[in-house]
C-alpha cells in the first residue's frame, strides 16, 4: 500500500514522502492517527504546498538561530581539576558540567546537543560542537586547566622553566712581553765614578 508521511517517522520516512506499507499497518494505524495520506492528486498537492511552507518556516527559523549559533561560537568555559602525572586529571568534564556552565550563562541547552563523544580526562582545550537547529552546529571552547592555575595559562607558573642562557666570555689573548732589564751600576762603581770626575776637575784648575 502507498501511502504520503504526514509527519517524520524513524525507520519509514520523512514527511512527504511516498512510502510503500504493509495495508495492515497503513490503514490501522497510519491514516486513523493521521500520520499517512493516500496517495491521491489532491493529497499530493496538499502535501507540496505544507513541504513549502515548512521549507519557508525552517529558512525564518534557520535565521533566527543564527544570533545563538554565533553567540555559542564565542563561549569559551573553563573547569578546574586536579591534576596527576601526563596531564590526567582526577575525574573528568562531562556533558553535564557543559550544560551546567552555559545554564549559568543563559543557554538552554539540551544534553542530547551537547555533542561530546566522551568525557574529556585531561588537562588541555578542547573544542564541543553544539547542535542548535537541525544541522546548524555551533562549536564551544572548554579549557580545563589544573586546580590554582587561571585560565588561558599555557602551563601552571610552577612549571615553567626560566631559561637562562650563559654568555661565553672568550679570554683575551695572551700578548707576549719582553722583560726589559735596566742595569743599574753598585754603589762602589759610583763612589769611583765621583773620585774620577773631582780628578778631572783638579786638573783642569792647576
Amino acid at each position: 500500500m502507498k501511502i504520503i508521511l504526514k509527519e517524520n517517522i524513524e525507520n519509514l520516512g520523512s514527511k512527504g514522502d511516498i512510502v510503500n506499507v504493509a495495508a495492515g499497518y497503513g490503514r490501522n494505524y497510519l491514516l486513523p492517527k493521521k500520520l499517512a495520506l493516500k496517495v491521491t492528486s489532491s493529497n499530493m498537492k496538499m502535501i507540496e504546498m505544507e513541504q513549502a511552507a515548512l521549507k519557508k518556516n525552517l529558512e525564518k527559523a534557520r535565521i533566527s538561530y543564527k544570533g545563538a549559533i554565533q553567540k555559542l561560537n564565542e563561549v569559551s568555559l573553563s573547569f578546574e581539576r586536579k591534576a596527576g602525572e601526563k596531564d590526567t586529571i582526577f575525574g573528568s568534564v562531562s556533558v553535564a558540567d557543559i550544560k551546567e556552565e552555559l545554564d549559568k550563562l543563559g543557554f538552554e541547552i539540551e544534553k542530547k546537543k551537547i555533542l561530546l563523544k566522551e568525557p574529556v580526562k585531561r588537562i588541555g582545550s578542547f573544542t564541543v560542537p553544539i547542535k542548535v537547529f537541525l544541522d546548524d552546529i555551533a562549536e564551544i571552547k572548554i579549557q580545563i586547566v589544573p586546580e590554582g592555575v587561571a585560565a588561558d595559562t599555557e602551563m601552571p607558573e610552577e612549571k615553567k622553566e626560566e631559561v637562562v642562557k650563559e654568555e661565553k666570555v672568550e679570554p683575551e689573548p695572551e700578548v707576549e712581553t719582553e722583560e726589559v732589564v735596566v742595569e743599574t751600576a753598585s754603589p762602589e762603581e759610583t763612589v769611583k765614578d765621583e773620585e774620577k770626575d773631582e780628578s778631572n776637575e783638579k786638573n783642569k784648575t792647576s
